[in-house]
């Protein structure tokens, strides 16, 4: 079997395995899968970025790697646990952002109809802001739940410019961290069982991960 097909196979099992600890709780199974989610797509996309003949690309590398520290950060409870990880997860996006800027997402999003992306995002941040602003107040975390939710939306919007895979993922990214933003404001009561952060968060990570390798086979062709 190819590296890259082994190691993305080793990916969905612990992504599974961490889906089910989030189910059940199981905080010893979620600290046994959940700091090596990432590592794992990462390495998946090194190696497939090599079977394609080239380098990975440093800055999706870069935000895998916030994204990891972010993942460990909010494994611990307390308010200072979960600014720091909201903090490394900022630098994922910021990641993520330069990137996709850098390889011509603005150019693309700036003419109509794709116009419209960036500017539904936003509305829809408004909203949910709107909506969350006075139970995260009472908190302390309105103002930077804002301000890592503009960062949040710009990956979102901007992943739109590389096909429906990398947008899919921006779109679920945004939702995953809805969802927590959601439970810490203790806004509304998600039905059936703990699992649709991690679900929409690891199904996030690796559509944003292929859609990049996909846009680097298309412009190789």
């Amino acid at each position: 079997m190819r590296a890259d097909r082994l190691v993305l196979a080793l990916f969905g099992v612990d992504a599974t395995l961490n889906i089910i600890a989030a189910g059940t709780e199981n905080k010893a199974l979620d600290w046994a899968t959940k700091p090596i989610l990432i590592p794992l797509l990462a390495l998946w996309f090194w190696f497939a970025s090599r079977q394609q003949g080239r380098k990975a690309t440093p800055g999706i590398l870069a935000a895998m790697a916030f994204s990891t520290a972010g993942d460990i950060a909010l494994q611990n409870e307390g308010t200072l646990w979960f600014i720091s990880g909201m903090v490394l997860f900022l630098g994922a996006h910021v990641c993520f952002i330069t990137t996709f800027v850098r390889n011509g997402a603005l150019t693309r999003l700036r003419a109509m109809p794709m116009l419209l992306v960036p500017v539904g995002y936003l509305v829809f941040l408004v909203a949910a802001l709107t909506w969350l602003w006075p139970a995260l107040t009472e908190v302390g975390l309105a103002v930077p739940m804002a301000g890592y939710g503009l960062a949040l939306t710009g990956t979102a919007a901007l992943s739109s410019a590389f096909g429906w895979r990398s947008a899919l993922g921006g779109g679920l990214f945004l939702l995953s961290d809805l969802l927590i933003a959601v439970r810490v404001a203790d806004a509304f009561t998600i039905p059936g069982p703990p699992i649709w952060v991690m679900l929409t968060y690891a199904l996030a990570q690796f559509l944003l991960a292929w859609g990049w390798l996909d846009r680097q086979s298309r412009t190789a062709a």
